[in-house]
């Protein structure tokens, strides 16, 4: 009897070992079956498990036009209901786009990028689907669209109220803030714009793509030579006659985008104005967007005073000579006192004048005429 308990033993061994051999094939069957079905979709964050890509193609038909909200640089971007019932946004890149190694690596820089920042004032990515048939971003929706259209039409404008702009500026400048100064790697963004601004239910503010995004070193926040990237009327002037870019460059864009949302259009020609001796001075209050009410509070005058004064100093011609977004961030939680000068009587050319002196680091000079003649913002840049 003893001596059939090794053979006994042996069968049950080939049994124990052909099904797991049997086990871990068919588990690779399933996988492979399923990555070629996914398309290599990758769920970074998602609602209630994952997102399926047959939830994609069906909520949006196969991308039918129907669904397209918009277009970019690079994809048009689609709003999806998913089973669920929670709208997402997808940006897709066109199939001829794909082919092209320039918009790849937008697409794929943009994914690196948003998989890597956290901050509630910068557009969440869900989602992601790389296959060289179907390629595309899963966003978090946002209502109201971008910050360019809401200023164009009267109505939305009108809803974009004083305390709205200022809670707008104040959170694009701190997420900016927060990629150039508490990333891993500092992330520039290059792409600053109204149109990259985007607005929720509650029209707040989040900044977007990020396709031509791109990592300074760790250890500080230095130089490097690119391609000119980014929309007309938002670059920095030193990009017109030099390559070099570094994280000036979207202080620069920023207080475009913090005059454009006091005034509720581009400012045009006024940023090229502002820091010569030429040219008339401009009362502040004059330039404030039209359709709005007279700013009579005085925390909503002294803010907007805060912005316009800040966004002067970002749009410096000298990029040594701006802020840095850390500043401008900071500057937004300091204390305000209350303006010693009613908001009617103060000027660009003030509010100018008084930035030269932080700049240029005569701090007590220009603390003095804050206080006594100018009375303008008790939080204004510092010297860089």
């Amino acid at each position: 009897m003893t001596r059939f308990i090794p053979l006994a033993a042996i069968f049950i061994s080939f049994i124990v070992v052909g099904s797991c051999f049997l086990f871990r094939r068919a588990t690779k069957s399933v996988q492979s079956k399923t990555i070629e079905k996914n398309g290599n979709f990758l769920s970074i964050w998602n609602y209630d498990g994952r997102i399926a890509y047959e939830d994609i193609i069906n909520a949006t038909e196969d991308f039918d036009i129907k669904y397209c909200i918009g277009t970019g640089d690079y994809g048009s971007v689609y709003r999806a209901r998913l089973p669920n019932g929670k709208v997402v946004a997808l940006k897709k890149l066109h199939r001829l786009e794909a082919e092209d190694p320039s918009f790849d690596k937008s697409f794929r820089n943009e994914v690196k990028h948003l998989t890597e920042v956290r901050h509630r004032s910068i557009i969440k990515l869900h989602g992601f689907c790389l296959h060289k048939q179907c390629m595309f971003l899963v966003y978090e929706y946002m209502e109201r669209g971008s910050l360019f259209c809401t200023l164009r039409v009267d109505v939305e404008a009108v809803e974009l109220d004083w305390s709205k702009r200022v809670d707008l500026v104040r959170d694009t400048a701190h997420a900016l803030s927060y990629m150039h100064h508490d990333c891993t790697q500092p992330i520039i963004h290059r792409d600053i714009s109204s149109n990259n601004i985007l607005l929720n239910s509650k029209m707040q503010a989040f900044v977007s793509d990020f396709g031509t995004a791109r990592l300074l070193d760790t250890d500080s926040l230095s130089n490097f030579t690119a391609n000119v990237a980014g929309t007309y009327g938002y670059i920095a002037p030193e990009l017109a006659y030099t390559l070099i870019v570094n994280e000036k460059c979207d202080v620069y864009s920023f207080g475009v985008i913090a005059v454009e949302t006091m005034m509720g259009e581009h400012p045009g020609d006024i940023v090229s104005t502002l820091w010569t001796s030429c040219g008339e001075d401009i009362m502040l209050h004059k330039i404030l967007d039209p359709r709005l009410p007279y700013p009579r509070e005085n925390s909503i005058a002294r803010s907007i005073v805060l912005i316009v004064s800040l966004a002067l100093a970002c749009l410096s011609a000298n990029p040594k000579s701006r802020p840095t977004m850390k500043q401008v961030s900071e500057a937004f939680l300091a204390r305000k006192l209350p303006l010693a000068k009613p908001f009617h009587e103060i000027s660009l050319a003030q509010l100018r004048d008084n930035n030269r002196l932080w700049l240029e680091g005569r701090s007590t000079e220009a603390s003095s005429r804050l206080s006594d003649e100018q009375g303008l913002v008790s939080a204004c840049p510092v010297k860089s």
